[in-house]
């Protein structure tokens, strides 16, 4: 339909841009026509976007001028970033101004920016609670983030500031799901305590990413925080234990014991967990799970999207 706006996706194969671009595809009187950005368009899964109708574009987050190719024309982008790539701030925020460049150039009506928040309003780089990583930040892939906004904001481009939660996702991709003990016992470890963890699934992000366009103008300038679900350790715990049929343990351990696990990023998540349980309502409160369902109305429930994915999450 020649009078559809175009979504220019930012991560189209990925996670959160790819449940966008799977919910706007799926969706037969969806308004929008997707314009999946990846620096791979001969991959599988650009390949697979492009069965379903997606027009798929070439562009990297390192290169501006791709970026402004890739937008042009476009009515709205959705932007995101994985710090998981590379793990430097400096470099996600030179990608998140690359974007917001681009965006303000093409002229995009509508941008979406995936964020979260800097946790040096809660712990100061002066605070020893936890360790200052690449020497500027407690929790670089939140602290690079928010540093972003003030990209798209000082260039005028009309932005969405979408927070977002913990992945459930991750238990199957990012190794943060159930561990088989020494025993044979599997243990959920988080440094979490009895603190309540937003959790939410990548396709309820993307989803809910859609009502915002889908929404209009009624979003641009606002900050929209979003969960699926809100669970302590244990609660999580007795969930993965009732869909899996076998006992899950919930293994909670100090921050600093599982700064040392000795993966990469440890230190990081370490700190994110850490900052979650020490702030523990402020960091609730800005998540909403009812705004996320009301623009995203299949929201799953942590028990619904484990009763969809429980046999892809591995029990080493």
């Amino acid at each position: 339909m020649p009078d559809k706006k175009t979504i220019a996706i930012i991560g189209a194969t990925g996670a959160q841009g790819g449940g966008l671009a799977r919910a706007m595809l799926e969706d037969a009187k969806s308004a929008f026509r997707v314009r999946a950005i990846t620096r791979k368009p001969k991959s599988e899964k650009a390949e697979a976007l492009a069965k379903l109708g997606a027009e798929v574009v070439q562009a990297d987050l390192d290169d501006v001028e791709s970026l402004k190719r890739a937008f042009a024309g476009a009515y709205g982008a959705y932007c995101v970033t994985n710090f998981w790539e590379h793990f430097s701030a400096e470099k996600e925020i030179a990608q998140a101004t690359n974007l917001a460049e681009a965006a303000k150039a093409a002229g995009v009506k509508h941008v979406i920016w995936s964020t979260l928040e800097d946790t040096r309003k809660w712990v100061p780089l002066s605070d020893t609670r936890m360790p200052t990583l690449q020497e500027k930040y407690k929790v670089p892939h939140f602290d690079a983030k928010d540093m972003a906004n003030a990209e798209f904001a000082k260039r005028g481009v009309p932005t969405t500031y979408l927070v977002t939660s913990f992945y459930w996702d991750n238990m199957i991709h990012f190794g943060t799901g159930p561990k088989r003990g020494p025993d044979g016992t599997l243990a959920l470890t988080m440094p979490m305590g009895d603190k309540r963890l937003p959790g939410i699934a990548v396709d309820d992000i993307g989803r809910v990413a859609y009502g915002i366009f889908k929404a209009g103008k009624e979003y641009i300038g606002k900050t929209v925080g979003i969960a699926g679900g809100m669970l302590t350790g244990r609660q999580m715990a007795e969930a993965l234990t009732k869909a899996l049929g076998e006992e899950v343990r919930y293994n909670d351990v100090d921050p600093d014991v599982y700064r040392g696990f000795g993966f990469p990023g440890a230190d990081e998540m370490g700190n994110m967990f850490q900052v979650k349980r020490d702030f523990n309502d402020a960091y609730c409160a800005a998540r909403d799970i009812e705004l996320a369902r009301k623009l995203d109305p299949e929201l799953q429930s942590f028990e619904q999207w484990l009763g969809k994915h429980k046999q892809e999450i591995p029990l080493e």
